[in-house]
């Protein structure tokens, strides 16, 4: 018997070193990241291997995503190359419809969906029922190689992946070089009146520049578009297709995706596109893991990997340029390097519509009045 208790006695010193091994040997600024992350409610995982191992227990992977049918099987492919543990199933959902049923099924406790696509404008929508992780602190202690200007900074759980940028398409046949606008400001000149460019009746562009200039300036500014009498259009597949074919000389707001796709597709290359500052940003592709999820580990891979220049090259050739300014390197990073942004944050994105209203109110367009 004094055997055995020496013995247990030593097995006990031993773990006790052992975990104070351990301890001196993590970083203390990971161990308060945890504990702050923790004594606010979330989970905080404070080794990679671990996600890797819980990941491969897992096993599978499901994922609801906005992104393009190419963008989406290319993605797949090289996440299944990487992780092939991971049995993943993949869908896309795009449409206010699509937003509204997932919103819903959501809030029903569905658990088809380990990770959600998230609509912007609903975003609040669905923060009660998304895994409270510490997303943000795992990437600022590097646990996750994620850029943290990716991931909500409030909310600490969902990140946006993408950035979508507007520019200004025109003809460089129908205007030269010298008389493209380098400004917003430049699309006020008189030369610029009575037809001489098409604007889009939804003005997301304009919405854009409201972080930058505030509303009221970005109001005036909209009176005084509206004042140049452009052409009224919308959408921009159609009108891209009028710009190439000379039917159309410019138009303002329209997405950097858009003009790249169109110029693939350009036979004679006279489609061009100029960027004016600031550059009204917003983000693309947000997702988040559901509070239900069973396969929170696999996701925490999956969101590592989109982040990574693997999948922002591959949104950048399938979409094209869809990547985000925060990832070094990437397409957009290198387009947009040293210009003033307007940034269209996670605290602004619920304001976006009614931005919109009222710039659409400050155009004028006539109301229909109903004569009783």
């Amino acid at each position: 018997m004094k055997a055995l208790l020496c013995a247990q006695i030593g097995l006990l010193a031993i773990v006790s070193l052992a975990r104070l091994s351990l301890a001196a040997s993590v970083d203390p600024a990971l161990l308060k990241a945890k504990q702050e992350a923790e004594s606010k409610g979330f989970v905080f995982i404070n080794n990679p291997n671990e996600i890797v191992a819980k990941a491969k227990q897992e096993g599978k992977l499901r994922v609801l995503t906005g992104m393009e049918a190419p963008t989406l099987k290319a993605s797949a492919a090289a996440f299944k190359k990487k992780y092939p543990f991971i049995e993943l199933q993949i869908q896309e959902t795009t449409g206010t419809d699509g937003d509204e049923r997932q919103i819903l099924e959501i809030k029903s406790g569905a658990k088809d969906w380990d990770v959600h696509r998230l609509a912007v404008d609903r975003y609040s929508d669905y923060i009660p029922y998304l895994f409270k992780i510490d997303i943000l602190g795992m990437a600022q202690q590097g646990v996750l190689q994620i850029p943290p200007l990716l991931i909500d900074p409030e909310h600490r759980n969902a990140l946006a992946f993408y950035n979508r940028f507007v520019v200004a398409a025109y003809n460089k046949n129908l205007i030269a070089a010298s008389q493209v606008p380098k400004t917003w400001e430049d699309l006020l000149k008189p030369e610029f009146k009575g037809r001489k460019f098409a604007a889009d009746i939804r003005p997301k562009d304009l919405a854009g520049l409201v972080p930058a200039w505030g509303l009221e300036k970005t109001l005036n500014f909209a009176r005084r578009v509206a004042e140049q009498e452009p052409i009224w259009l919308r959408g921009g597949a159609r009108p891209l297709t009028s710009i190439i074919a000379g039917e159309l000389p410019m138009m303002i707001g329209l997405n950097n995706t858009s003009i790249k796709r169109a110029q693939s597709k350009d036979p004679l290359g006279v489609l061009r596109y100029a960027i004016f500052e600031p550059v009204p940003l917003r983000f693309g592709e947000v997702e988040a893991i559901q509070s239900t999820a069973p396969n929170r580990h696999a996701a925490l891979l999956w969101f590592e990997w989109m982040a990574s220049a693997e999948a922002q090259k591959i949104a950048d050739e399938q979409e094209p340029f869809a990547s985000s300014v925060f990832v070094r390197g990437g397409a957009v990073e290198q387009e947009l390097k040293g210009k003033k942004l307007s940034m269209v944050g996670w605290e602004h994105h619920e304001n976006v519509n009614a931005w919109e209203a009222k710039i659409v109110q400050a155009y004028g367009f006539p109301k229909v009045e109903v004569k009783r």
